[in-house]
């Protein structure tokens, strides 16, 4: 059997961190040989839950003092684009928490510096490994719903603070420069990367976005963006307001011969014959599409690029429908596509 995988963690105060870690620590094929982060309570946490792992205060001494094949990167997603081109630099795979940057110009740093090392670069998005949500994509692309022309998705709670994250990401996750705005950035990114993951780039979006209840904040606290292709017509939600969960995380596309609905970890298919619509059986992902760490992995061994949800050209897309939106929110009328740096290739 193959050697493991050497993979390093360049930043902890993303929260998301410590699952995707729980995923590699399951994995046959990586494991985690060290982290950095300038918190010392990060550190700490780091070195109580994987005591094997060298532990460093800053990136530098990590990338320079540790032989790794990949790193995951977890920090504010400004940050997250210098740390990206440096591990590049070093001839390390990248992978990253959506919404890979805080900006389109930043993004595009990524994506070229992958490029230009030869490694891959994968964007983590949560919901990728949702049993159900992968099947309705499987079924997308086998045109069981005929063509799509929307894709609707609301993500929504009552606020990083409230829900409990951790002080070091909702540090970060309020600012919105270390962000890239707030919960625009943050909620609407993920309807963004499906709406582009099915439909490609948009030609257009319009963008409103509000401070409308957490006066302290110095971001917008809710944001609604409108994709426009040719004949498609999507939109995406975010609110850092919301009582409850009713209503959020439910992906809804909307096709000429029927409609899907993910709730939980239901499917639920309409179609011409059967209008209200039933439950259909969820499979298991396929091989290699388990988790962060086994796709991630497994494209390193193969060298295959990533497409599909995770892949850098999605990531890239639906930072590009961010920029648009909060430009659009800003200037009160929609933005046309592409954007000036969508076209570097």
């Amino acid at each position: 059997m193959a050697e493991k995988l050497r993979v390093g963690a360049l930043g902890l105060t993303h929260d998301h961190i410590w699952e995707n870690l729980e995923s590699l620590a399951a994995s046959s094929d990586g494991v985690l040989v060290a982290a950095a982060d300038p918190n010392e309570e990060l550190r700490q946490k780091m070195a109580h839950t994987y005591s094997d792992a060298q532990v460093f205060d800053t990136y530098e001494h990590l990338l320079e003092g540790v032989d790794l094949d990949a790193v995951y990167i977890y920090a504010d997603n400004l940050l997250g684009e210098e740390l990206t081109e440096q591990a590049a630099a070093h001839g390390l795979h990248v992978m990253v928490e959506k919404p890979m940057a805080s900006t389109l110009a930043g993004a595009d740093r990524m994506r070229r510096a992958a490029r230009a090392a030869g490694v891959q670069l994968m964007v983590n998005w949560p919901i990728a490994w949702r049993p159900a949500l992968s099947q309705a994509f499987r079924m997308i692309e086998e045109g069981r719903i005929g063509d799509v022309y929307q894709v609707t998705y609301r993500s929504a709670h009552n606020g990083p603070r409230e829900l409990g994250c951790s002080p070091y990401f909702a540090g970060w996750l309020y600012d919105p420069v270390r962000n890239g705005a707030g919960a625009l950035m943050d909620y609407c990114c993920y309807g963004a990367a499906m709406t582009c993951h099915l439909l490609g780039l948009p030609s257009r979006v319009t963008g409103v976005s509000a401070r409308l209840f957490k006066e302290d904040l110095p971001a917008e606290d809710n944001a609604v963006l409108i994709m426009q292709h040719a004949r498609a017509l999507s939109t995406t939600t975010a609110s850092w307001t919301q009582i409850g969960h009713l209503t959020s995380y439910i992906p809804m596309f909307y096709g000429t011969e029927g409609t899907i609905v993910v709730d939980g970890g239901q499917l639920l298919l309409a179609t011409r014959e059967d209008d209200p619509g039933s439950p259909v059986e969820v499979s298991p992902p396929p091989e290699g599409h388990r988790s962060s760490a086994e796709m991630f992995l497994r494209h390193i061994r193969s060298g295959e690029p990533i497409t599909g949800l995770c892949s850098p050209e999605v990531g890239i897309a639906a930072q590009e429908v961010l920029e648009a939106g909060l430009l659009s929110a800003e200037m009160g009328s929609s933005v046309s596509l592409p954007l000036s740096v969508s076209h570097l290739t």
